[in-house]
Protein backbone atom coordinates (compact mmCIF):
# COMPACT_ATOMS: atom_id res chain seq x y z
CA UNK A 1 0.00 0.00 0.00
CA UNK A 2 1.00 3.56 -0.93
CA UNK A 3 -0.26 6.55 0.72
CA UNK A 4 0.03 9.93 -0.98
CA UNK A 5 -2.17 13.13 -0.20
CA UNK A 6 -4.15 16.37 -1.27
CA UNK A 7 -5.52 19.30 0.48
CA UNK A 8 -8.95 19.58 0.62
CA UNK A 9 -8.64 23.18 -1.43
CA UNK A 10 -6.41 20.95 -3.79
CA UNK A 11 -8.86 18.70 -5.16
CA UNK A 12 -10.90 21.21 -6.08
CA UNK A 13 -14.37 19.50 -4.87
CA UNK A 14 -14.93 20.82 -1.73
CA UNK A 15 -17.33 24.08 -1.04
CA UNK A 16 -14.74 27.08 0.84
CA UNK A 17 -17.04 26.56 3.61
CA UNK A 18 -14.80 23.15 4.70
CA UNK A 19 -11.71 24.77 3.43
CA UNK A 20 -12.70 27.38 5.28
CA UNK A 21 -13.40 25.57 8.62
CA UNK A 22 -9.91 23.14 8.21
CA UNK A 23 -8.10 26.18 7.98
CA UNK A 24 -9.97 27.62 11.36
CA UNK A 25 -10.58 30.60 9.17
CA UNK A 26 -11.47 33.63 12.16
CA UNK A 27 -14.50 34.55 10.92
CA UNK A 28 -15.74 31.23 11.16
CA UNK A 29 -14.91 30.64 14.63
CA UNK A 30 -17.63 31.97 16.10
CA UNK A 31 -20.34 29.33 14.88
CA UNK A 32 -18.75 25.88 16.41
CA UNK A 33 -17.21 25.18 19.77
CA UNK A 34 -13.10 23.66 19.99
CA UNK A 35 -11.63 23.16 16.77
CA UNK A 36 -10.96 19.49 16.41
CA UNK A 37 -7.27 19.35 17.88
CA UNK A 38 -6.68 16.58 20.26
CA UNK A 39 -5.52 18.85 22.83
CA UNK A 40 -8.86 20.17 22.85
CA UNK A 41 -10.67 17.01 23.93
CA UNK A 42 -9.51 17.39 27.21
CA UNK A 43 -11.78 20.70 28.17
CA UNK A 44 -14.33 19.04 25.90
CA UNK A 45 -14.68 16.25 28.75
CA UNK A 46 -14.69 18.19 31.50
CA UNK A 47 -17.77 19.90 29.85
CA UNK A 48 -19.60 16.86 29.20
CA UNK A 49 -18.55 15.14 32.46
CA UNK A 50 -20.25 18.27 33.73
CA UNK A 51 -23.71 18.34 32.14
CA UNK A 52 -24.72 14.81 31.55
CA UNK A 53 -26.79 13.17 34.19
CA UNK A 54 -25.93 9.86 35.69
CA UNK A 55 -29.61 9.14 34.66
CA UNK A 56 -29.38 9.50 31.25
CA UNK A 57 -26.33 6.90 31.71
CA UNK A 58 -28.62 4.33 33.24
CA UNK A 59 -31.74 4.80 30.77
CA UNK A 60 -28.70 4.95 27.71
CA UNK A 61 -27.33 1.30 28.91
CA UNK A 62 -30.70 -0.03 29.52
CA UNK A 63 -32.03 0.93 25.78
CA UNK A 64 -28.96 -0.21 23.85
CA UNK A 65 -28.83 -3.74 25.67
CA UNK A 66 -32.44 -3.86 24.63
CA UNK A 67 -31.84 -3.13 21.31
CA UNK A 68 -28.90 -5.59 21.30
CA UNK A 69 -30.93 -8.24 22.69
CA UNK A 70 -32.06 -9.34 18.79
CA UNK A 71 -28.97 -10.80 18.08
CA UNK A 72 -25.43 -11.89 20.42
CA UNK A 73 -23.52 -8.89 20.79
CA UNK A 74 -19.71 -9.48 19.99
CA UNK A 75 -17.49 -9.23 23.39
CA UNK A 76 -16.04 -6.25 22.34
CA UNK A 77 -19.74 -3.97 21.54
CA UNK A 78 -20.52 -5.81 25.64
CA UNK A 79 -17.66 -4.27 26.83
CA UNK A 80 -18.24 -0.99 25.45
CA UNK A 81 -21.91 -0.66 26.53
CA UNK A 82 -20.53 -1.75 30.59
CA UNK A 83 -18.34 1.12 30.02
CA UNK A 84 -21.39 3.74 29.10
CA UNK A 85 -22.40 3.32 33.07
CA UNK A 86 -19.00 4.83 33.79
CA UNK A 87 -18.92 9.01 34.20
CA UNK A 88 -15.28 8.61 32.99
CA UNK A 89 -16.51 7.00 29.34
CA UNK A 90 -17.63 9.28 26.53
CA UNK A 91 -18.78 8.79 23.11
CA UNK A 92 -17.46 9.53 19.46
CA UNK A 93 -20.47 9.99 17.26
CA UNK A 94 -21.44 9.54 13.43
CA UNK A 95 -24.87 9.48 11.42
CA UNK A 96 -26.16 8.03 8.80
CA UNK A 97 -29.05 7.34 6.84
CA UNK A 98 -30.16 3.36 6.42
CA UNK A 99 -28.62 3.14 3.11
CA UNK A 100 -29.26 -0.75 1.17
CA UNK A 101 -25.93 -2.30 1.82
CA UNK A 102 -24.74 1.05 3.61
CA UNK A 103 -24.71 2.70 0.13
CA UNK A 104 -21.63 5.14 -0.97
CA UNK A 105 -18.07 3.93 0.18
CA UNK A 106 -17.82 7.09 2.57
CA UNK A 107 -20.30 5.41 4.87
CA UNK A 108 -17.44 3.06 5.36
CA UNK A 109 -14.97 6.18 5.95
CA UNK A 110 -16.95 7.97 8.40
CA UNK A 111 -17.12 4.71 11.31
CA UNK A 112 -13.90 4.05 10.42
CA UNK A 113 -12.72 7.72 11.42
CA UNK A 114 -15.05 7.38 14.42
CA UNK A 115 -13.17 4.00 15.41
CA UNK A 116 -9.66 5.38 14.61
CA UNK A 117 -10.41 8.74 16.65
CA UNK A 118 -11.64 6.69 19.66
CA UNK A 119 -8.21 4.49 19.98
CA UNK A 120 -6.07 7.93 19.46
CA UNK A 121 -8.07 9.25 22.16
CA UNK A 122 -7.47 6.51 24.45
CA UNK A 123 -3.96 6.86 23.89
CA UNK A 124 -4.31 10.80 24.71
CA UNK A 125 -6.44 10.36 27.59
CA UNK A 126 -6.04 6.89 29.35
CA UNK A 127 -7.74 7.39 32.30
CA UNK A 128 -11.07 7.84 30.25
CA UNK A 129 -13.30 5.61 27.98
CA UNK A 130 -14.02 6.00 24.37
CA UNK A 131 -16.99 4.56 22.59
CA UNK A 132 -17.61 4.68 18.73
CA UNK A 133 -21.37 5.01 18.00
CA UNK A 134 -22.93 4.66 15.01
CA UNK A 135 -26.29 6.76 15.08
CA UNK A 136 -28.87 5.01 12.97
CA UNK A 137 -31.18 7.48 11.09
CA UNK A 138 -34.12 4.97 10.91
CA UNK A 139 -36.51 8.28 11.60
CA UNK A 140 -35.61 9.42 7.76
CA UNK A 141 -38.53 9.25 5.59
CA UNK A 142 -36.65 9.54 1.81
CA UNK A 143 -36.51 6.19 0.98
CA UNK A 144 -34.90 7.31 -2.72
CA UNK A 145 -31.31 8.21 -0.58
CA UNK A 146 -31.24 4.73 0.63
CA UNK A 147 -33.10 2.64 -2.10
CA UNK A 148 -29.79 1.55 -4.38
CA UNK A 149 -26.00 1.48 -3.44
CA UNK A 150 -23.81 1.17 -6.92
CA UNK A 151 -21.76 -2.13 -7.47
CA UNK A 152 -19.15 -1.91 -10.04
CA UNK A 153 -20.66 -0.14 -12.85
CA UNK A 154 -24.33 -1.14 -12.11
CA UNK A 155 -27.22 0.46 -9.66
CA UNK A 156 -28.57 -2.08 -7.82
CA UNK A 157 -32.06 -0.67 -7.15
CA UNK A 158 -34.83 -1.75 -4.58
CA UNK A 159 -38.39 -0.64 -6.29
CA UNK A 160 -41.26 0.94 -4.12
CA UNK A 161 -42.03 4.02 -1.68
CA UNK A 162 -42.61 5.53 1.35
CA UNK A 163 -44.15 8.20 3.48
CA UNK A 164 -43.09 6.58 6.87
CA UNK A 165 -40.21 6.60 8.81
CA UNK A 166 -37.61 3.99 6.16
CA UNK A 167 -36.54 2.12 9.45
CA UNK A 168 -39.47 0.54 9.47
CA UNK A 169 -39.79 -0.37 6.37
CA UNK A 170 -41.09 -3.75 5.21
CA UNK A 171 -38.21 -6.37 3.63
CA UNK A 172 -40.66 -8.12 1.18
CA UNK A 173 -40.38 -6.56 -2.17
CA UNK A 174 -36.96 -6.47 -1.53
CA UNK A 175 -35.74 -9.82 -1.71
CA UNK A 176 -36.49 -10.42 -5.39
CA UNK A 177 -33.89 -7.78 -6.01
CA UNK A 178 -31.55 -9.25 -3.53
CA UNK A 179 -32.00 -13.04 -5.31
CA UNK A 180 -30.86 -11.25 -8.83
CA UNK A 181 -27.81 -9.47 -7.17
CA UNK A 182 -26.68 -12.84 -5.63
CA UNK A 183 -26.75 -14.60 -8.83
CA UNK A 184 -24.20 -12.54 -10.55
CA UNK A 185 -21.50 -12.36 -7.73
CA UNK A 186 -20.62 -16.11 -9.00
CA UNK A 187 -18.78 -18.21 -5.95
CA UNK A 188 -15.62 -16.76 -5.51
CA UNK A 189 -14.64 -16.70 -1.24
CA UNK A 190 -15.67 -12.82 -1.26
CA UNK A 191 -19.21 -13.56 -3.07
CA UNK A 192 -19.56 -16.31 -0.44
CA UNK A 193 -18.72 -13.64 2.44
CA UNK A 194 -21.49 -11.02 0.88
CA UNK A 195 -24.12 -12.95 0.37
CA UNK A 196 -23.46 -13.98 4.15
CA UNK A 197 -23.75 -11.21 5.45
CA UNK A 198 -27.20 -10.65 3.52
CA UNK A 199 -28.25 -13.43 4.55
CA UNK A 200 -28.16 -12.64 8.24
CA UNK A 201 -29.33 -9.40 7.80
CA UNK A 202 -31.67 -8.39 4.73
CA UNK A 203 -32.93 -12.40 4.23
CA UNK A 204 -33.53 -12.27 8.51
CA UNK A 205 -34.71 -9.07 9.55
CA UNK A 206 -38.27 -7.86 10.34
CA UNK A 207 -37.62 -4.22 9.05
CA UNK A 208 -34.76 -2.05 7.60
CA UNK A 209 -33.82 -0.87 11.01
CA UNK A 210 -33.20 -4.09 12.18
CA UNK A 211 -31.38 -5.42 8.75
CA UNK A 212 -28.94 -2.25 8.79
CA UNK A 213 -28.63 -3.09 12.63
CA UNK A 214 -27.19 -7.04 11.69
CA UNK A 215 -24.76 -5.74 9.11
CA UNK A 216 -22.91 -2.65 10.41
CA UNK A 217 -22.75 -5.23 13.04
CA UNK A 218 -21.59 -7.64 11.21
CA UNK A 219 -18.86 -5.61 9.92
CA UNK A 220 -17.82 -3.31 12.60
CA UNK A 221 -18.97 -4.99 16.04
CA UNK A 222 -15.56 -6.75 16.27
CA UNK A 223 -13.54 -3.08 17.29
CA UNK A 224 -16.58 -2.22 19.46
CA UNK A 225 -18.35 -0.17 17.58
CA UNK A 226 -22.17 0.64 19.23
CA UNK A 227 -25.15 0.96 17.12
CA UNK A 228 -28.06 2.97 18.59
CA UNK A 229 -31.40 3.19 16.47
CA UNK A 230 -32.57 6.65 18.09
CA UNK A 231 -36.22 5.90 17.49
CA UNK A 232 -37.19 4.24 20.90
CA UNK A 233 -39.90 5.64 23.68
CA UNK A 234 -37.23 5.65 26.33
CA UNK A 235 -34.70 7.61 24.53
CA UNK A 236 -37.03 10.01 23.82
CA UNK A 237 -38.04 10.85 27.23
CA UNK A 238 -34.98 12.12 28.01
CA UNK A 239 -35.34 14.86 25.48
CA UNK A 240 -39.15 15.60 26.66
CA UNK A 241 -38.28 18.81 27.81
CA UNK A 242 -36.91 20.15 24.33
CA UNK A 243 -39.49 18.51 22.78
CA UNK A 244 -42.55 20.42 24.55
CA UNK A 245 -40.52 23.84 24.49
CA UNK A 246 -40.25 23.65 20.68
CA UNK A 247 -44.17 22.81 20.71
CA UNK A 248 -45.03 25.34 23.02
CA UNK A 249 -43.00 28.64 22.29
CA UNK A 250 -41.07 27.38 18.98
CA UNK A 251 -37.44 28.70 19.71
CA UNK A 252 -35.54 27.11 17.10
CA UNK A 253 -37.07 28.89 13.90
CA UNK A 254 -35.58 32.47 15.38
CA UNK A 255 -32.75 31.01 16.91
CA UNK A 256 -31.29 29.62 13.59
CA UNK A 257 -32.55 32.19 11.44
CA UNK A 258 -30.67 34.65 13.92
CA UNK A 259 -27.27 32.35 13.17
CA UNK A 260 -27.45 32.28 9.50
CA UNK A 261 -28.23 36.30 9.37
CA UNK A 262 -25.07 36.08 11.77
CA UNK A 263 -22.86 33.72 9.13
CA UNK A 264 -23.77 35.84 6.41
CA UNK A 265 -22.80 39.21 8.24
CA UNK A 266 -19.41 37.95 10.11
CA UNK A 267 -18.42 35.33 7.78
CA UNK A 268 -19.56 35.37 3.92
CA UNK A 269 -22.27 37.40 2.63
CA UNK A 270 -22.57 34.51 -0.06
CA UNK A 271 -23.15 32.21 2.41
CA UNK A 272 -26.19 29.79 1.26
CA UNK A 273 -28.17 27.80 4.14
CA UNK A 274 -27.76 23.94 4.40
CA UNK A 275 -30.63 23.69 5.57
CA UNK A 276 -33.55 26.27 6.50
CA UNK A 277 -35.47 25.80 10.06
CA UNK A 278 -39.42 25.42 9.99
CA UNK A 279 -41.97 27.36 12.89
CA UNK A 280 -42.03 23.77 14.38
CA UNK A 281 -39.14 21.42 13.81
CA UNK A 282 -40.52 18.05 14.33
CA UNK A 283 -42.43 15.51 12.49
CA UNK A 284 -45.43 13.19 14.13
CA UNK A 285 -45.13 9.57 13.21
CA UNK A 286 -47.80 7.41 12.34
CA UNK A 287 -48.16 3.86 10.53
CA UNK A 288 -49.00 5.61 7.42
CA UNK A 289 -46.14 8.13 7.54
CA UNK A 290 -44.43 10.93 8.82
CA UNK A 291 -46.11 14.04 8.94
CA UNK A 292 -44.96 17.85 9.70
CA UNK A 293 -46.57 19.46 12.71
CA UNK A 294 -47.72 22.87 11.95
CA UNK A 295 -49.50 24.92 14.70
CA UNK A 296 -52.53 27.27 13.92
CA UNK A 297 -54.16 29.57 16.76
CA UNK A 298 -54.27 27.70 19.40
CA UNK A 299 -54.76 24.22 17.88
CA UNK A 300 -51.62 22.00 16.29
CA UNK A 301 -52.10 20.07 12.86
CA UNK A 302 -50.37 17.41 10.54
CA UNK A 303 -49.61 18.81 7.16
CA UNK A 304 -51.21 17.07 4.47
CA UNK A 305 -53.87 15.40 6.53
CA UNK A 306 -57.22 16.62 8.37
CA UNK A 307 -55.88 15.41 11.77
CA UNK A 308 -55.81 18.61 14.61
CA UNK A 309 -55.67 18.46 18.08
CA UNK A 310 -55.63 20.96 20.89
CA UNK A 311 -52.98 21.86 22.28
CA UNK A 312 -53.38 20.67 25.67
CA UNK A 313 -54.56 17.18 24.00
CA UNK A 314 -51.11 17.33 21.96
CA UNK A 315 -48.47 17.89 24.45
CA UNK A 316 -50.62 15.64 26.31
CA UNK A 317 -50.24 12.84 23.77
CA UNK A 318 -46.02 14.21 23.60
CA UNK A 319 -45.84 13.09 27.07
CA UNK A 320 -47.83 9.82 26.58
CA UNK A 321 -45.88 8.68 23.76
CA UNK A 322 -42.82 10.43 22.79
CA UNK A 323 -41.50 7.87 19.92
CA UNK A 324 -44.33 9.54 18.08
CA UNK A 325 -42.43 12.61 17.62
CA UNK A 326 -39.60 12.92 15.56
CA UNK A 327 -37.10 15.92 15.16
CA UNK A 328 -36.22 17.00 11.86
CA UNK A 329 -32.74 18.24 10.77
CA UNK A 330 -32.54 21.34 12.88
CA UNK A 331 -33.39 19.63 16.28
CA UNK A 332 -31.53 15.50 15.85
CA UNK A 333 -28.29 16.69 16.80
CA UNK A 334 -29.52 18.39 19.81
CA UNK A 335 -31.65 15.16 20.88
CA UNK A 336 -27.79 13.30 20.12
CA UNK A 337 -26.23 14.96 22.35
CA UNK A 338 -28.93 14.83 24.95
CA UNK A 339 -28.99 11.16 24.91
CA UNK A 340 -25.34 10.61 24.57
CA UNK A 341 -21.86 11.43 26.51
CA UNK A 342 -21.10 12.28 23.24
CA UNK A 343 -17.35 14.56 22.20
CA UNK A 344 -17.05 14.78 18.71
CA UNK A 345 -19.61 14.62 16.13
CA UNK A 346 -17.89 13.12 12.79
CA UNK A 347 -19.20 14.22 9.35
CA UNK A 348 -19.43 15.08 5.80
CA UNK A 349 -18.89 18.92 4.36
CA UNK A 350 -22.73 19.12 3.95
CA UNK A 351 -23.62 17.89 7.31
CA UNK A 352 -20.63 20.31 9.04
CA UNK A 353 -22.07 23.16 7.04
CA UNK A 354 -25.78 22.75 9.21
CA UNK A 355 -24.18 21.90 12.51
CA UNK A 356 -22.19 25.57 12.07
CA UNK A 357 -25.82 27.13 12.06
CA UNK A 358 -26.96 25.53 15.33
CA UNK A 359 -24.74 27.05 18.07
CA UNK A 360 -26.97 29.42 19.35
CA UNK A 361 -29.98 26.81 19.81
CA UNK A 362 -27.43 24.64 21.74
CA UNK A 363 -27.09 27.08 23.77
CA UNK A 364 -30.41 28.41 24.47
CA UNK A 365 -31.51 24.75 25.68
CA UNK A 366 -28.15 24.23 27.69
CA UNK A 367 -26.69 21.52 25.71
CA UNK A 368 -22.92 21.50 25.19
CA UNK A 369 -22.34 22.15 21.86
CA UNK A 370 -19.40 18.70 20.42
CA UNK A 371 -16.50 19.19 18.39
CA UNK A 372 -17.07 18.72 14.77
CA UNK A 373 -14.61 17.03 12.78
CA UNK A 374 -14.45 16.17 9.02
CA UNK A 375 -14.77 12.52 8.06
CA UNK A 376 -11.59 11.02 6.35
CA UNK A 377 -11.80 11.06 2.10
CA UNK A 378 -10.05 9.32 -0.23
CA UNK A 379 -9.56 7.65 -3.64
CA UNK A 380 -8.63 4.29 -3.42
CA UNK A 381 -6.64 2.89 -6.98
CA UNK A 382 -4.58 -0.68 -7.88
CA UNK A 383 -1.64 -0.70 -9.31
CA UNK A 384 -2.65 -1.00 -12.62
CA UNK A 385 -4.52 1.97 -12.33
CA UNK A 386 -1.38 3.86 -11.50
CA UNK A 387 0.57 2.37 -14.29
CA UNK A 388 -2.58 4.20 -16.65
CA UNK A 389 -2.33 7.03 -15.07
CA UNK A 390 1.48 7.38 -15.60
CA UNK A 391 1.05 5.95 -19.28
CA UNK A 392 -1.66 8.94 -19.96
CA UNK A 393 1.40 11.42 -18.46
CA UNK A 394 -0.92 12.32 -16.06
CA UNK A 395 -0.41 13.07 -12.26
CA UNK A 396 -3.35 11.77 -9.68
CA UNK A 397 -3.95 15.54 -8.81
CA UNK A 398 -5.22 15.76 -12.21
CA UNK A 399 -7.93 13.55 -12.37
CA UNK A 400 -10.18 15.18 -9.79
CA UNK A 401 -11.00 18.07 -12.34
CA UNK A 402 -13.90 17.42 -14.07
CA UNK A 403 -14.00 15.11 -17.33
CA UNK A 404 -14.56 17.49 -19.37
CA UNK A 405 -12.10 19.93 -18.22
CA UNK A 406 -9.39 17.04 -17.63
CA UNK A 407 -9.71 16.28 -21.28
CA UNK A 408 -9.32 19.68 -22.93
CA UNK A 409 -5.96 20.28 -20.77
CA UNK A 410 -4.72 17.09 -21.65
CA UNK A 411 -5.40 17.58 -25.22
CA UNK A 412 -4.00 21.28 -24.94
CA UNK A 413 -0.55 19.90 -23.46
CA UNK A 414 0.03 17.03 -25.50
CA UNK A 415 -1.32 18.49 -29.23
CA UNK A 416 1.70 19.20 -31.54
CA UNK A 417 -1.05 22.14 -32.72
CA UNK A 418 -0.53 25.22 -30.34
CA UNK A 419 -4.94 25.37 -29.40
CA UNK A 420 -4.72 28.85 -27.76
CA UNK A 421 -5.37 31.77 -29.64
CA UNK A 422 -4.62 34.04 -27.22
CA UNK A 423 -2.40 35.90 -28.89
CA UNK A 424 -4.84 36.57 -31.73
CA UNK A 425 -7.15 38.55 -28.68
CA UNK A 426 -4.27 40.21 -27.89
CA UNK A 427 -3.87 41.77 -31.21
CA UNK A 428 -7.30 42.36 -31.56
CA UNK A 429 -7.31 44.47 -28.25
CA UNK A 430 -4.45 46.50 -29.50
CA UNK A 431 -6.41 47.28 -32.75
CA UNK A 432 -9.82 48.33 -31.07
CA UNK A 433 -7.34 50.66 -28.69
CA UNK A 434 -6.56 52.38 -32.13
CA UNK A 435 -10.14 52.48 -33.04
CA UNK A 436 -11.61 54.12 -29.83
CA UNK A 437 -8.87 56.68 -29.87
CA UNK A 438 -10.78 57.97 -32.86
CA UNK A 439 -14.03 57.59 -31.46
CA UNK A 440 -13.01 59.92 -29.29
CA UNK A 441 -11.13 62.04 -31.74
CA UNK A 442 -14.85 61.94 -34.00
CA UNK A 443 -18.41 61.26 -34.01
CA UNK A 444 -19.15 59.80 -30.26
CA UNK A 445 -22.20 57.84 -32.10
CA UNK A 446 -19.02 56.00 -33.80
CA UNK A 447 -18.57 54.18 -30.60
CA UNK A 448 -21.35 51.59 -30.08
CA UNK A 449 -20.55 50.33 -33.47
CA UNK A 450 -16.99 49.73 -32.45
CA UNK A 451 -18.10 47.87 -29.48
CA UNK A 452 -20.34 45.47 -31.37
CA UNK A 453 -17.52 44.68 -33.60
CA UNK A 454 -15.09 44.03 -31.11
CA UNK A 455 -17.44 41.99 -28.89
CA UNK A 456 -18.13 40.08 -32.17
CA UNK A 457 -14.69 39.64 -33.35
CA UNK A 458 -13.43 38.33 -29.83
CA UNK A 459 -16.29 35.58 -29.51
CA UNK A 460 -15.75 34.51 -33.24
CA UNK A 461 -12.07 33.74 -31.86
CA UNK A 462 -13.28 32.00 -28.72
CA UNK A 463 -15.83 29.49 -31.24
CA UNK A 464 -12.37 29.05 -33.68
CA UNK A 465 -10.39 27.99 -30.55
CA UNK A 466 -13.31 25.39 -29.52
CA UNK A 467 -13.44 24.08 -32.93
CA UNK A 468 -9.80 23.85 -32.89
CA UNK A 469 -9.90 21.98 -29.81
CA UNK A 470 -12.72 19.51 -31.01
CA UNK A 471 -10.92 18.80 -33.76
CA UNK A 472 -7.68 17.88 -31.87
CA UNK A 473 -10.09 15.96 -29.66
CA UNK A 474 -10.99 13.69 -32.61
CA UNK A 475 -7.11 13.17 -33.96
CA UNK A 476 -6.31 12.20 -30.32
CA UNK A 477 -9.35 10.37 -29.92
CA UNK A 478 -8.09 6.90 -29.00
CA UNK A 479 -6.16 8.86 -26.32
CA UNK A 480 -9.53 10.82 -24.57
CA UNK A 481 -11.17 7.43 -24.86
CA UNK A 482 -8.75 6.25 -22.23
CA UNK A 483 -8.84 9.26 -20.24
CA UNK A 484 -11.98 9.03 -20.08
CA UNK A 485 -12.49 5.53 -19.39
CA UNK A 486 -10.11 5.85 -16.66
CA UNK A 487 -12.03 8.80 -15.02
CA UNK A 488 -15.08 6.92 -14.89
CA UNK A 489 -13.34 3.99 -13.32
CA UNK A 490 -12.15 6.41 -10.46
CA UNK A 491 -14.66 8.88 -10.67
CA UNK A 492 -18.06 6.97 -11.73
CA UNK A 493 -20.42 9.93 -13.11
CA UNK A 494 -17.81 12.72 -12.81
CA UNK A 495 -18.04 12.89 -9.27
CA UNK A 496 -15.95 11.71 -5.97
CA UNK A 497 -15.36 8.04 -6.01
CA UNK A 498 -16.84 7.94 -2.67
CA UNK A 499 -19.90 9.18 -3.39
CA UNK A 500 -20.78 6.56 -5.91
CA UNK A 501 -19.10 3.35 -5.35
CA UNK A 502 -20.06 0.91 -2.57
CA UNK A 503 -17.29 -0.77 -0.23
CA UNK A 504 -18.72 -4.43 -1.92
CA UNK A 505 -16.70 -3.67 -5.41
CA UNK A 506 -14.07 -2.88 -3.61
CA UNK A 507 -14.19 -5.42 -0.96
CA UNK A 508 -14.84 -7.77 -3.98
CA UNK A 509 -11.67 -6.89 -5.60
CA UNK A 510 -9.07 -6.72 -1.90
CA UNK A 511 -11.01 -9.34 -0.28
CA UNK A 512 -10.04 -9.85 3.62
CA UNK A 513 -7.42 -6.84 3.20
CA UNK A 514 -9.83 -4.26 2.52
CA UNK A 515 -10.81 -3.21 6.24
CA UNK A 516 -7.46 -3.56 7.57
CA UNK A 517 -6.29 -1.58 4.61
CA UNK A 518 -8.62 1.39 5.53
CA UNK A 519 -7.85 0.71 9.42
CA UNK A 520 -3.86 2.06 8.17
CA UNK A 521 -4.66 4.38 6.12
CA UNK A 522 -7.23 6.79 7.26
CA UNK A 523 -6.31 8.99 10.19
CA UNK A 524 -9.19 11.15 11.91
CA UNK A 525 -6.74 13.66 12.23
CA UNK A 526 -5.58 14.48 9.40
CA UNK A 527 -7.43 17.21 7.59
CA UNK A 528 -6.18 16.10 3.82
CA UNK A 529 -7.80 13.75 0.76
CA UNK A 530 -6.04 10.67 0.85
CA UNK A 531 -4.83 8.70 -2.09
CA UNK A 532 -4.61 4.92 -1.26
CA UNK A 533 -2.67 3.11 -4.04
CA UNK A 534 -2.98 -1.32 -3.67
Amino acid sequence: MDIQQLSFQETGRFSTLICDYLSAKEELKPFYGAFPELNNFAAQIEIKKKSFLSSHRIQLVLSLRDQYSVLKPKAEVIKNIDLLEQENTFTITTGHQLCLMTGPLYFIYKIISTINLCIQLKRKYPKSNFVPIYWMASEDHDFEEVSSFRFKNKNVKWPGETGGAVGDLSLDNLQEVLDVFEKNLGSLPEAIMIKGWIESSYRNSGDLSEATFRLVDQLFGNKGLVIIDPNKSKLKQLFLPVLKEELTNQPSHNLVMTQIKRIKTEYNPGYTPQVNPREINLFYLTEKGRYRIEKQGEEFLLHGTEQRFSSESFITLLEKHPDRFSPNVILRPLYQESILPNLCYIGGGGELAYWFELKSNFEHFDIPFPILLLRNSALIFSKKQRNKIKNLELKVSDLFLKRNSLVNKTVRRISNVDLDLGFLKTQLEKQFEYLNILVEKTDKSFKGAVEAQETKQSRGIDQLEKRLLKAQKRVLADKVRRIEALHEELFPNDSLQERNLNFLTLYFELGLSFFPLLFDALDPMNPNFILIEY
